[in-house]
């Protein structure tokens, strides 16, 4: 054979090897491109949803809320949402084809963010005072737990409802004393807003009685029963993304930041290292891995949503979160 021939055959043999398509996923987070979100970025640069044939398109959000119809109505494949408005959600809508299926914030993010110099350092100076709070928040949802548990009178305290865009300037300039939200989100926009470190108070519902679970990835049950593999394959690279991001937080960041030049890497660096302290890496996620969780804490936590929230269909925790498609081959250690 000559040359020619050889190169020909070759290169024929090269054009018919098989190449395996990747999924497309598109994901929708419940808010912006900031630090707390660098797992999924580096989950992409890195490789990780490649090694799984993932192709993954992350898309920002505009709340807690907002990620749950995309998901419920398979506009969105999988998404990132608050795990009580999931419950409230599925109780409103029990026919909805959507379920949590990996815990993201074992402590949810849920705070009080107050300003000393405006008196507020603790829940009870929030009474006689006024809060900002924006409706579609899912910190403010959580606020009559808060407040049932530190026994505070909810008719002395005046809400101001306000958007998201105006919730940390209102802080900043005093037109409000305190505000609902996510405690590495008020905080960190209050700051950059030239209010002082040492006059921003920031009290996580956690430590005062709250034992609701925060942030996790959902699902379309529908294209996951369909799809077991990939849901389990995306779960697996998010962990990796974490770990990732754990090991070196800068170069999270700096996924982000390609994708969004005009980010404050250094405040979005705090953000980051903020989440994945408080929220993410706890204690009870060190030991038994990220992703699932108790079920005698869970039943604690349906328990105190029905303190602020009337449950019109009988309660069903495995209707809200399911552990099934969680990986099981030791990937969601964080050791």
């Amino acid at each position: 054979m000559t040359r020619p021939l050889i190169l020909a055959s070759l290169l024929g043999a090269v054009l018919a090897t098989p190449v395996f398509a990747q999924t497309s996923v598109p994901f929708t987070l419940d808010w912006r491109f900031e630090g707390p979100a660098a797992p999924y970025f580096l989950a992409i640069d890195n490789g990780h949803f490649a090694a799984e044939g993932l192709s993954v398109e992350i898309s920002p959000g505009q709340g807690s809320l907002d990620a749950i119809p995309k998901v419920a109505t398979g506009a969105f494949p999988m998404g990132f949402a608050d795990m009580a408005s999931v419950i409230k959600f599925l109780d409103q809508n029990p026919d909805a084809p959507v379920t949590a299926v990996m815990m993201m914030y074992d402590v949810p993010a849920f705070a009080v963010v107050g300003r000393r110099s405006l008196g507020v350092e603790t829940p009870q100076d929030l009474q006689g005072r006024r809060l900002g709070a924006p409706p579609p928040d899912g910190a403010w949802a959580q606020f009559p737990v808060f407040a049932a548990e530190q026994g505070l009178d909810l008719s002395t305290i005046t809400v101001e409802p306000v958007g998201f865009p105006t919730r940390e300037p209102m802080l900043a300039a005093g037109e409000v004393d305190a505000v609902t939200g996510f405690s590495f989100t008020s905080s960190l926009s209050t700051m950059r807003l030239g209010v002082p470190a040492d006059d921003i108070v920031i009290m996580l519902m956690a430590d005062y009685g709250v034992e609701l679970y925060g942030n996790a990835i959902i699902v379309n049950t529908d294209w996951a029963e369909a799809n077991p593999e990939l849901v389990t394959g995306f779960l697996r690279a998010v962990a990796a993304g974490v770990r990732d991001a754990a090991a070196d937080p800068a170069a999270g960041v700096a996924a982000i930041a390609a994708r969004n030049p005009a980010l404050d890497s250094e405040l979005e660096t705090e953000r980051l290292n903020m989440a994945l302290r408080d929220n993410i890496l706890t204690p009870w996620v060190m030991e038994n891995g990220l992703g699932g969780i108790d079920a005698e804490r869970f039943a604690t936590s349906l328990e105190q949503i029905g303190m602020g929230y009337t449950f019109t269909n009988p309660v069903d925790a495995a209707r809200y979160f399911t552990d099934a498609y969680l990986p099981t081959d030791g990937s969601l250690m964080m050791q």
